[in-house]
Formats: structure tokens, C-alpha cells, sequence
């Protein structure tokens, strides 16, 4: 609880990222990229994020990626 209070203040706000990446083949699969295949990088803190290539964005919180996933259950049930 006190290191997301003091993450709020101090933190990255992760501002810059890097161009998207998409893994190909049997390579290592980042936790970030499993969800969509493409993620990026923080520049400043090296943190790595999910990225929506369809929509050109990134998912940064937990309630994008619940969209996320229940958009695409619902396109595979169709």
C-alpha cells in the first residue's frame, strides 16, 4: 500500500515509449506481449506494456485488458 503511495508521487509516468514490437516465431515471449503479441517499452523505467496494434494503443491498466481479452472471446465465439 505505502510503495503505491510513494509510487503515485515519485514514480515513472512512463510518458515515452518505444516503437511496438511484434514477437514472431519461437522466441522468448515477454509477459506484456502474451496478451497481444506486440508490446513496448518504457524508455525512462524500462517497464513493458501490452500494445492494441488494431487500435494503436497501449493497455496500461487491468480493466483495458478485461476488455481487451473479452473482445477478443467474443470474436473467436462468432
Amino acid at each position: 500500500m505505502v510503495a503505491k503511495l510513494i509510487d503515485v508521487f515519485f514514480g515513472c509516468w512512463h510518458s515515452r515509449y518505444s516503437f511496438p514490437v511484434t514477437i514472431r516465431g519461437t522466441s522468448r515471449r515477454p509477459q506484456a506481449g502474451a496478451l497481444t503479441g506486440t508490446y513496448v517499452v518504457c524508455l525512462d523505467c524500462g517497464r513493458e506494456f501490452p500494445y492494441d496494434w488494431q487500435q494503436m494503443k497501449v493497455i496500461t491498466s487491468p480493466a483495458e485488458r478485461r476488455e481487451y481479452v473479452a473482445a477478443l472471446a467474443t470474436k473467436q465465439a462468432a
